[in-house]
């Protein structure tokens, strides 16, 4: 596969056919020796990695499939032998039918993306990580699914800040505004999707906003985080960071999964968020080996945090092996990222085989929570 930059991303296993010729992947295992083994129908798809190391897998143009390239070779040899067949498989974003709608109202950026018909429909924000710019995979996906969508930029998109020194939760508030009057979100509150940093906005919206119904959480914290994140006349200032924590472990990619000061552990920390104050119900999706921020453990303190203050309103989801990124499933594995503070190479965590289940097993969990509460 080719991404829309022209990065290529390969994958191959080996299969021994039966008799007849015929191969099924959904009952047929792959042989040790190529990219995975065992009886993985989607492993092609999981298991691709970047021919340029660190690359990741991003969807600019949802508008378009990306194309895989099937190659049958005969044997198992180095180099392979003779070409049996080929195909082209196309990997679409957009089902027949889904609007797909630029969004410039007031001050924000987004894109909407509304499921086919005239009806109306559970509305949901997705929120990215701090990377800037407009993530469309997601929320694509999710109007495939009966979702009115809305992927939001906050930074580094057209006319918005490109380096922000601090974010408004008015930006975000706009946003839910303009689902709620959108005549086919079917009200009285919106859900919230957000990723990392995404996820944390997602949480702070939660508790200082109206007709927030429902958050998933991606590997996000009850703290805010990066920059100061100001409401009204208050300001939450980012949780501190210890730079003596990184751990360089080779050629210069860091392992940073102790550099957040631990907020629960500073009493009168100002960095909380008051998670208490929100309605929503919440779902915290968590890989257990996330290397960017201890994600179980703060899913698991913001939860006792909350049973403390007589709160009933939330839900874990842990996964082993699962690293920082959780996409939907059979995105490819990535492991080492950059890093949103430090500008550097840093580990996110995560197993191949272990972050594919986790990926599937995750996206369904968070339809049926948004369906549920929405």
């Amino acid at each position: 596969l080719r991404d829309e930059k022209g990065e290529l991303f390969q994958a191959c296993a080996r299969y021994q056919a039966g008799d007849d010729g015929e191969l099924d992947l959904a009952r047929c295992p792959a042989l040790p020796g190529g990219s995975f083994s065992g009886l993985e129908p989607m492993g092609l798809l999981w298991a691709l990695q970047p021919q340029k190391p660190f690359m990741c897998l991003v969807k600019q143009d949802v508008q378009r499939p990306f194309l895989l390239q099937l190659e049958v070779f005969e044997g198992h040899g180095e180099p392979p032998g003779r070409l049996l067949a080929q195909a082209q498989h196309e990997r679409a974003f957009l089902r027949d039918g889904v609007q797909r709608v630029p969004v410039r109202d007031g001050r924000i950026r987004a894109t909407l993306f509304l499921p086919p018909g005239e009806d109306t429909f559970p509305g949901i924000i997705d929120i990215h990580g701090y990377v800037g710019g407009l993530f469309e995979h997601r929320a694509s996906l999710l109007a495939n699914h009966g979702f009115a969508t809305l992927a939001l930029a906050y930074f580094k998109y057209e006319d918005l800040p490109q380096e922000p020194t601090e974010l408004h939760l008015e930006y975000f508030e706009e946003a839910v505004n303009y689902m709620l009057q959108h005549p086919q979100v079917k009200g009285p509150g919106v859900g919230l999707l957000g990723y990392s940093k995404g996820a944390n906005l997602s949480l702070a919206m939660a508790a200082f906003l109206k007709n927030i119904t429902a958050v998933a959480s991606l590997n996000g914290l009850m703290a805010n985080t990066v920059l100061p994140l100001c409401y009204n006349d208050k300001t939450i200032p980012p949780l501190p960071i210890d730079e003596q924590q990184v751990k360089v472990i080779d050629s210069n990619i860091l392992d940073c999964s102790d550099i957040l000061i631990d907020p629960f552990q500073a009493p009168d920390n100002q960095s909380l968020i008051p998670l208490e104050k929100a309605e929503a119900q919440l779902l915290f999706i968590v890989g257990q080996d996330d290397h960017i921020i201890k994600s179980e453990y703060h899913a698991t303190e913001a939860c006792k945090y909350l049973q403390a203050q007589g709160k009933e309103n939330f839900q874990i989801l842990s996964y082993p092996g699962t690293g920082h990124c959780i996409d939907p499933p059979f995105f490819p594995f990535y492991p080492i990222g950059n890093h949103p503070i430090l500008h550097k190479w840093a580990i996110l965590g995560g197993e191949l085989k272990a972050y594919s289940k986790a990926q599937v097993h995750a996206w369904p969990q968070i339809q049926a929570f948004f369906n549920k509460y929405l």
